[in-house]
């Protein structure tokens, strides 16, 4: 296959005017430790904040939807990276809106698909100021986590070849887990998938989130008091 000369990253955004920017600031960063073209994506849907005028401002390609639906959002956004673009050296990153990914990030996803992945599925953490009731969800996460893999799918953490993606259907229109459900298929698949807790990405804390179900949910479940 092909060397990957081109990262294209999905960005799902509704009503986050207050995370879009430092999202954004941080993939600036780590497009900046790559030499590869980075072209990011913002997937503004059934949005009636800032979030689109603040992406456009900087730098992002931003598609704007009126519907809800993170799995139709980031299908959307891979969609438009792809046109018109070779799938055999295009690399797939997805993160989320409210979620801040490393310096090394894109780096460390090239090294890996370089060396012959075809996907790679990483982890998240809080930022150091996150409540200590988040303690118990965290102790709950690390048991998923085994020394250098884990067993967790984030769609904040997330990379694929754009082959391998297309190979498998792509994003589904869920309006949860869809992240999950890909890499599912891209397992199925016989494709390789590295699990790596290296370069962690730094998402909110927050109890309510813009989905019916995933971190939020869950930490709003393990921040609960017992009774």
């Amino acid at each position: 296959m092909p060397e990957v000369d081109r990262i294209g990253v999905v960005v799902p955004a509704r009503d986050e005017a207050d995370h879009v920017e430092a999202c954004l600031a941080a993939l600036a960063e780590a497009a900046r430790h790559v030499t590869v073209p980075v072209e990011v994506v913002v997937v503004v849907n059934a949005t009636v904040d800032a979030t689109a005028a603040i992406a456009r401002r900087h730098g992002a390609r931003v598609l704007e939807r009126s519907e809800p639906g993170v799995g139709a959002a980031r299908a959307a956004g891979v969609a438009t990276l792809l046109e018109g673009h070779d799938p055999t050296r295009t690399w797939i990153a997805t993160t989320d809106a409210d979620s801040r990914v490393p310096p090394a990030w894109l780096e460390h996803h090239l090294h890996l698909a370089a060396a012959g992945a075809d996907a790679v599925v990483g982890t998240i953490v809080l930022p150091p100021d996150a409540t200590p009731g988040h303690a118990a969800w965290w102790r709950h996460y690390q048991r998923g986590v085994d020394g250098a893999s884990h067993r967790h799918v984030h769609g904040a953490n997330l990379g694929v070849h754009a082959s391998a993606y297309r190979s498998v259907g792509g994003f589904a229109t869920l309006p949860v887990h869809e992240d999950a459900d890909l890499v599912h298929r891209v397992v199925a698949a016989g494709h390789r998938v590295v699990w790596t807790t290296e370069h962690s990405v730094v998402t909110s804390p927050r109890l309510v989130g813009r989905a019916p179900s995933g971190v939020a949910a869950d930490l709003r479940a393990w921040s609960a008091p017992a009774g």
